[in-house]
């Protein structure tokens, strides 16, 4: 495990609120000089902490919408496992793959943009995999809100209810784009550090004009942010995704607002089947997630059925946008 200290995690605290940042700029607000900024963002860099820089694209404003396949297996073996996983990798429209423990054994996302084009995708799934294929649920995403690392600052900085999210969501109108928008997504997509000019060269186009589409896909809501991809686990932390089932569904905003001072939260989705609230924590340990679970569901007994939950084992790939736009 790499071994973070203050100053390093209140670096990849600014590059994850906005990777796009100067290093001047996150070392005025850090306190460490610019050449210090960059020293150590190089070392979590080199040392894989730092995975790289994605810029958060909303696919839901370009047409698509996500489905999420759970799968428990049956009659495999590790090498049946590596090849299922890397045939959902080779999937254009794939965003995340993921093993997990407990409530399943590998969550799929797959962004979608016609439903039958899924279906026969699923179809080709299901003759190559079926038989290793014990149990298979689905779930549509309908709005996913992602929060900033706050853990990093060791409760130095005081969570409040207004934290800053990423919204990804199919609530406002689709967005037409055209070629060069696409190409300056593409551009961004796992490189959200990547200057303006070097996109503008890199297309032999003017620079005022690669501004005026980088700001209109801000100000449209298809950019969300830019973050850093950190590797958790070479920082000892866990991804637990509890999914929570509500005896009073009138109660799910009391339970969303008590539970977003909770720095380890990362992240509340909204989707149709599975359960009625899905929160996403980083911790340490199953201790900590479970502790978490015992003070909400104490909280709010009257409120809470029960619940499940999942942690991830692996995180075979994640896509910032999809491939076949």
């Amino acid at each position: 495990m790499y071994h973070l200290d203050i100053k390093d995690k209140k670096i990849l605290y600014q590059l994850d609120f906005n990777a796009r940042q100067s290093f001047s700029q996150i070392g005025r607000k850090v306190n460490l000089p610019k050449t210090v900024v960059n020293y150590r963002v190089k070392k979590l860099i080199d040392s894989e902490i730092i995975k790289n820089f994605y810029t958060i694209i909303n696919p839901f404003k370009l047409g698509f919408s996500g489905y999420r396949i759970y799968i428990n297996f049956q009659y495999t073996t590790p090498r049946i496992i590596d090849e299922i996983c890397q045939y959902f990798k080779e999937y254009p429209l794939n965003w995340w793959t993921i093993s997990v423990e407990g409530r399943y054994d590998l969550v799929v996302i797959i962004w979608v943009n016609y439903v039958n084009k899924f279906y026969t995708y699923w179809e080709k799934t299901l003759q190559r995999y079926r038989d290793f294929f014990r149990e298979q649920q689905f779930s549509v995403y309908i709005q996913s809100y992602s929060f900033l690392n706050e853990y990093l600052l060791d409760n130095q900085h005081p969570v409040q209810n207004k934290r800053k999210s990423f919204i990804l969501s199919g609530e406002k109108k689709v967005n037409t784009i055209d070629q060069l928008d696409l190409k300056i997504l593409k551009k961004l997509a796992n490189n959200a550090r990547l200057s303006l000019r070097e996109i503008a060269t890199s297309l032999n186009l003017p620079y005022t004009l690669i501004k005026k589409r980088f700001n209109k896909l801000i100000l449209e809501g298809i950019i969300q942010g830019f973050r850093a991809d950190i590797d958790i686990f070479k920082i000892g932390y866990q991804y637990y995704k509890a999914d929570i089932f509500l005896k009073n569904y009138e109660d799910r905003s009391k339970i969303i607002k008590y539970v977003l001072n909770n720095p380890n939260l990362i992240r509340i989705d909204k989707s149709v089947g599975v359960s009625d609230l899905e929160l996403e924590f980083l911790v340490k340990n199953n201790n900590d997630f479970q502790l978490i679970m015992k003070n909400l569901i104490t909280r709010f007994h009257n409120s809470i059925k029960n619940y499940k939950y999942l942690s991830a084992s692996k995180i075979h790939n994640m896509n910032y946008i999809p491939n076949d736009v």
